[in-house]
Parts: structure tokens; sequence; C-alpha cells
């Protein structure tokens, strides 16, 4: 009988530079670009990822570069999901709107499942973002234990 799930048993090790993505809710872009403005410094030794409108407001607010993938109601949560799931990407910061229904949300659940999934460090508000991006592990190597998929995948071939 195979497992329900994938044994987190593979290693990955989360480069120095880290790749973050940056999303937010229209309600909470404000919120999003008033945080990373407190922490320009820091995220300018970082790669940005961000989706649609928040990634054009923070490379024009901060002048940092910013590659920006579709908005998300467009498939730029899955886009930022497919770069979690082939391990290119090391921290979410997602400021979501916890007053506003999003017509997108199922997204959303799939992109944060992932997050869980691939064990990445997610932030949804300026409270936990703070306490990632001051973390010293941003700057440094980190080593974690991820989902075994290829094993996984081959013990379900032989079902």
């Amino acid at each position: 009988m195979t497992e329900p799930r994938p044994r987190r048993s593979v290693r990955r090790t989360l480069p120095e530079r880290k790749r973050i993505a940056l999303i937010a809710h229209d309600g909470k872009k404000a919120e999003l670009l008033e945080w990373a403005a407190r922490w320009r410094e820091t995220l300018t030794d970082h790669e940005l990822i961000g989706t649609g409108t928040t990634a054009r407001r923070v490379a024009d607010t901060l002048e940092l570069p910013v590659t920006g993938l579709m908005s998300g109601p467009l498939g730029g949560d899955q886009q930022i999901g497919a770069l979690i799931t082939e391990q290119q990407l090391d921290l979410l910061i997602f400021f979501w709107d916890p007053f506003a229904p999003q017509p997108h949300d199922p997204d959303v659940k799939a992109l944060l499942r992932l997050a869980a999934l691939w064990n990445i460090p997610v932030a949804c508000n300026a409270a936990s973002a703070d306490f990632l991006i001051s973390s010293p592990w941003l700057t440094q190597a980190y080593e974690m234990a991820i989902p075994d998929a290829g094993a996984w995948v081959a013990s379900r071939a032989g079902e």
C-alpha cells in the first residue's frame, strides 16, 4: 500500500540570497508598500518577484527590480505556485485581505497549500513578515526537509 502523502525525506537548502514573492490583495497593497519601504535596505539584497500591480508598485515605489508575473486573478497565483513547486522561490510574503471576498479564492487556497506542502516560510500580515524578514536565517543558507515527490510518484505508479 502506498502512503497517502510523500515523506519529507529530501533536503533542500535555501540560498543566502533569497527569492522572495510579494503579493497583496487590493485592500492590502498600501500596507505591503509601507512594509516594503520599511525593509527596503534588507530587500535590496534579495531577488523580488511579485504578481501584477503589486510587483509594479513595489518596483516603482522602492526603485528596486521586481520580476512581475500576471495578476492573481489572471494566473499570477499559479505562477507563484509553480515557482514554489520547482524550488525557485524561498519566501512568500502574501498580504491577503480577510474582509474582501476574492473571485480567485480557490487559487489563493491552492497557493497557500503549495507553500505548506513544500515547506516555504509564509507571512500573511505585517507582523509575521517582520518576523521572517528580521530572522537571522534570511541571510544564511537554510537546510530544510521537503517532500520526496519522485519516490512518491514512483510508489504510486506501481499500484
